[in-house]
């Protein structure tokens, strides 16, 4: 950002601020999302659903996009699902992958945003993708913040870095429910991963990505005690409701079960839909 003095009619001098230069998605995340829509089929039928009272064409930057997170391939095939409908989004993701060589290198010339949770650094997460929204992007971000344990894969309870993200801004939020990504890929261990990742080349399980309508967050105000929290709150039950709409033959338990993925109730919420 740069800063130039400017004269007024009254003779004093004023500060005039440029705005940020446009992001735009560097070639090798373009070259990343076509190679996802081409790729992803070959593992997984991707069904892509849109909300009646969302526009795609509208779907523009600045926007935060949030999803439910149940598997390890779940950033892939939202990738190829953005790349279907001509999105190019920042994702927010740990900060292990970008400590991973080669890895955390692509990921930072792709533009994405590191979430370094049990780092000091976990604090620069908000305010880079607030610098990222100002300048247009579209930033995707899981409010769980890691892949959720339920036993029914229901989403668990959010943190407030969302909620916090869409106050600071302003920016819509439009929630991504994904349904059937843990059938591709599984939790824990490379040989089970890859073992699974090649019999999903003959079963080609299908895999729901539901783009749905934005968040209505305007009666909350950024710094208000608890409003944060509750903007949070409000975009995982849209998230969920859609996500019940995807499985709705699989309400209970999921028919597909991943064994090596640990269960745990400690962060199970109340479903309001």
């Amino acid at each position: 950002m740069t800063t130039g003095e400017t004269g007024t009619a009254t003779g004093r001098t004023e500060t005039a601020v440029t705005p940020p230069p446009a992001w735009r998605p560097p070639l090798l995340w373009r070259f990343v999302l076509r190679l996802a829509s081409v790729v992803v089929p070959l593992v997984c039928r991707l069904r892509i659903t849109t909300s009646e009272q969302l526009d795609t064409r509208q779907l523009r930057g600045p926007l935060i996009l949030a999803g439910n997170h149940i598997a390890n391939f779940d950033p892939v095939a939202t990738t190829a699902a953005c790349a279907r409908i001509r999105i190019a989004p920042r994702m927010m993701a740990t900060g292990g992958l970008f400590r991973v060589p080669v890895i955390g290198a692509l990921m930072r010339a792709a533009g994405h945003i590191p979430v370094d949770r049990g780092h000091e650094t976990v604090r620069n997460a908000v305010p880079d993708a607030v610098a990222a929204l100002a300048a247009g992007a579209i930033v995707f971000v899981y409010p769980e913040g890691r892949i959720g344990l339920h036993p029914a894969m229901w989403p668990e309870r959010p943190r407030t870095g969302t909620g916090r993200l869409a106050l600071a801004t302003g920016a819509p939020v439009v929630p991504v429910a994904i349904w059937g990504s843990h059938e591709v890929l599984a939790y824990h261990g490379w040989p089970v991963m890859v073992r699974m990742l090649i019999s999903a080349l003959w079963r080609r399980p299908v895999v729901r990505v539901h783009f749905g309508a934005p968040v209505d967050l305007r009666d909350l105000r950024a710094g208000e005690v608890g409003h944060a929290q509750r903007a949070s709150d409000r975009i995982m039950d849209a998230i969920t409701a859609d996500l019940a709409r995807l499985r709705a033959h699989e309400p209970g338990l999921p028919r597909f079960r991943d064994h090596t993925r640990p269960v745990t109730l400690a962060r199970a919420r109340n479903r309001r839909t």
